[in-house]
């Protein structure tokens, strides 16, 4: 590639962080500019003023980060993560007992792995300071971007301005740049001034906020069934709450980092009396004031910010050889499957495994090309085109299983249809491996297959299922087998009479 290939990269998350890593490792120079001050400070304020809910890595991310050209990264990623192997679903009894009970995610023993925000993304920046041909700009405030003369405005925030008080305005040219900066993405909004970008975003009634599960310490260690932890540390606890629920993510020093989903009504009755939380908590979230005391409820509850939860859906992500918008730039989802970093660094592993495509396919059909500088505005065109065509149907979809799956965490858990599903479709995954039988979770948080794939195939196993079940109950071909059917269905109405009736 000629010597002043530049790429700009908007956001220095973890995903803007990894595109970088990738970018470098192709011999680019790279710039990152950050809206915010240096993301390793503990000082940095996050943007929504919260340490924001602790990520799950899955399959997805970690597959991109052991492409990334660092042997180092994975390893040096993951020592910090803490393996959950499924879901810790919390409540009572008929009785007044409360219970735990344990739905792992997968019946192969694959995990999930929980990490804090901020340690993955010291981590990523780390590597990044290593690198000579790349540069981070922190307290960068993209202001404008021209897409036709590859020409961008950014304010610098942490240096004098002038003599009205404005901040001080660099011009930065580049070859491409790549907006990974979140929802709201600044990056998104100047390309669609140049692009046909359709565009849709929705905003769900259910707000957040954050709490906090302090570790144990001290004597509350001696004899403690889970070490520092107060509650095990490989699961993601729900209290599920039918139209809200809580839940709380490891981290590796003890804590959990705990949400709260709530539809803005409820919220609101909250806000107007903050004395009621532990209240509201014993009534639907049994068990979590003996974990996090009343008092720290309530503080929490008035300190930390209400956020709203996005769904933003956009095509096509690119403009010409120029731009390109990956992770929630092109596809803010909702955090209930986990996969809003993962897919964004699959976004990064797919971006780039194109571009090395349409690098190689000119280099063979043109190799002697006297037009260098144009054949790589080509390749690169055709390359982006070909990401914005393949990625927005996966992206999409993944937008859609993360609302549906919000459902099924605050419901579904609860359900005797949704356990047998989960049961058949496990039993027929060891039983039968042959046939590639899997639960849609399985697919999504422990392959790498397409999203779109991954719905129109578990869609096809819920027909196989239903039509299977009703052969068996309706078969004449044997009595045993009709008898078999009808032992079924009694079990099934009678297990669903125990649930109403208040067993778990």
């Amino acid at each position: 590639m000629p010597a002043s290939q530049k790429i700009a990269i908007v956001g220095a998350g973890p995903v803007g962080s990894l595109a970088a890593l990738y970018a470098a490792q192709r011999g680019y120079d790279v710039e990152v500019f950050e809206l915010r001050p240096d993301l390793r400070d503990p000082g940095t304020v996050p943007l929504n003023f919260t340490r924001s809910i602790n990520l799950a890595v899955s399959e997805r991310g970690i597959t991109a980060m052991r492409n990334a050209g660092r042997p180092d990264l994975l390893q040096h990623v993951m020592s910090a993560t803490i393996p959950m192997r499924g879901r810790m679903i919390h409540g009572v009894g008929a009785t007044g007992e409360l219970y735990e009970q344990s739905q792992d995610y997968d019946t192969h023993g694959r995990t999930i792995y929980a990490i804090d925000r901020g340690g993955l993304n010291k981590r990523l920046l780390d590597v990044l300071d290593t690198l000579p041909n790349v540069k981070l700009r922190f307290n960068h405030k993209l202001t404008g971007a021209d897409f036709r003369t590859n020409r961008a405005w950014f304010e610098v925030k942490d240096q004098p301005g002038n003599a009205a008080g404005r901040p001080k305005e660099i011009e930065v040219d580049f070859d491409l740049m790549i907006g990974a900066d979140g929802a709201h993405s600044a990056v998104r909004y100047h390309m669609m001034k140049f692009s046909r970008m359709d565009y849709q975003q929705e905003y769900i009634d259910t707000l957040w906020c954050e709490f906090y599960l302090a570790p144990k310490e001290g004597e509350e260690l001696q004899g403690s069934e889970h070490g520092k932890f107060r509650i095990s540390p490989n699961h993601l606890h729900i209290w599920p709450g039918k139209d809200f629920m809580f839940i709380a993510i490891p981290s590796d020093d003890g804590s959990f980092t705990c949400t709260l989903f709530l539809p803005s009504k409820e919220i609101g009755e909250l806000e107007a009396n903050p004395s009621s939380v532990p209240s509201f908590f014993d009534q639907h979230f049994p068990g979590v004031t003996s974990l996090i005391p009343p008092a720290d409820l309530i503080a929490s509850f008035t300190a930390n910010p209400h956020l709203p939860l996005i769904s933003v859906k956009c095509k096509p992500y690119h403009h010409g050889s120029s731009g390109v918008i990956i992770g929630d730039a092109a596809h803010a989802m909702v955090p209930f499957y986990g996969q809003g970093m993962n897919t964004g660094m699959e976004d990064v592993r797919i971006l780039f495994s194109i571009l090395d495509k349409h690098a190689h396919l000119d280099e063979n059909n043109d190799p002697d090309s006297d037009d260098k500088a144009a054949s790589f505005v080509l390749q690169r065109a055709r390359a982006l085109a070909e990401y914005s065509t393949v990625r927005a149907p996966d992206a999409h979809a993944i937008n859609d299983l993360a609302l549906q799956n919000y459902v099924e965490m605050r419901a579904s858990v609860l359900s005797a249809r949704y356990r047998l599903r989960k049961y058949l479709e496990e039993a027929a995954s060891v039983w039968l491996p042959s046939l590639g039988w899997q639960t849609r979770y399985a697919r999504v948080s422990f392959s790498n297959e397409g999203y779109a794939d991954i719905i129109r195939k578990t869609e096809r196993q819920g027909q196989i299922l239903v039509r299977t079940f009703l052969g068996l109950l309706l078969s004449p071909v044997a009595v045993g087998g009709v008898a078999f059917g009808y032992r079924v269905w009694k079990a099934l109405r009678a297990y669903s009479a125990l649930q109403k009736a208040g067993w778990r």
